[in-house]
């Protein structure tokens, strides 16, 4: 049975995220999917909802993600957000995650935490409007335990391999402050004071990648939006689109 610091939590980031509240519900078909009806709804305060069980998990892409009692963290943040500039935020979003956790965990463009070329862990971030404003969704799905490989394109990593008494409870405790922080920062300032920082994680930086509408090369790094730079046929490429995977080559 995992142990929940909802209490803790809550604490913790309601004098951040006035109005904030904290649900565990033992199965829903996806955290993102219901802050998302609610959104649609008219329901805007901060939610931060965790699902022990995802029977619909999805990744980026539309790619499901699987999820089990224990074996991993599965949570959706919902808040009003209004930044000047959305461009980086899944980066921004994935480096107040790694920072918070273990200083072993790369980041890999635009959405995915990685540890020794396995997939720790991935983000879907998701917006609607209500009423005139905007709302923000961000879902975080992350591997504690170790779990099969079978029809994954990346081999998964475990939290477990680096924080060996982690729990999802634990994770989420820790994590929860320095995203909340980190989401107030980047709604005034955007991704461009964060570049420097991500860069130290950045897993595919000085890599021959490809990516999934046919272009490769070396992969130079991010700009300060946040988006990809890649030194492609003779020149640098800026890749923006989230819709576009990327792979390193070797």
């Amino acid at each position: 049975m995992e142990i929940w610091p909802a209490e803790s939590i809550w604490e913790l980031i309601s004098p951040l995220l006035p109005g904030f509240t904290v649900e565990v519900l033992p199965e829903i078909d996806s955290s993102n999917t219901e802050l998302m009806r609610r959104a649609r709804a008219g329901q805007t305060e901060p939610t931060l909802l965790v699902a022990e069980r995802q029977t619909a998990g999805r990744g980026r892409l539309g790619r499901p993600w699987q999820s089990a009692v224990g074996d991993s963290l599965t949570f959706s943040l919902s808040l009003p957000y209004a930044p000047r500039d959305w461009s980086g935020l899944s980066l921004a979003v994935g480096l107040a995650v790694a920072e918070s956790l273990h200083p072993d965990i790369g980041l890999k463009w635009p959405n995915d935490l990685w540890v020794a070329e396995r997939k720790l862990g991935g983000i879907l971030i998701e917006a609607a409007s209500s009423g005139g404003r905007s709302q923000v969704v961000i879902g975080i799905g992350l591997n504690i335990r170790p779990r099969s490989a079978e029809g994954l394109s990346t081999p998964p990593a475990a939290l477990t391999d680096l924080w060996h008494e982690a729990t999802a409870g634990a994770a989420l405790l820790q994590l929860m402050p320095p995203l909340a922080r980190a989401l107030q920062d980047f709604e005034q300032r955007g991704f461009a004071p964060l570049q420097q920082r991500f860069e130290t994680r950045d897993v595919l930086r000085g890599r021959e990648v490809g990516t999934s509408d046919g272009q490769h090369g070396q992969c130079l790094g991010v700009s300060p939006n946040g988006s990809l730079r890649l030194w492609c046929a003779g020149q640098e490429v800026a890749i923006n689109s989230s819709e576009v995977s990327v792979r390193p080559r070797i």
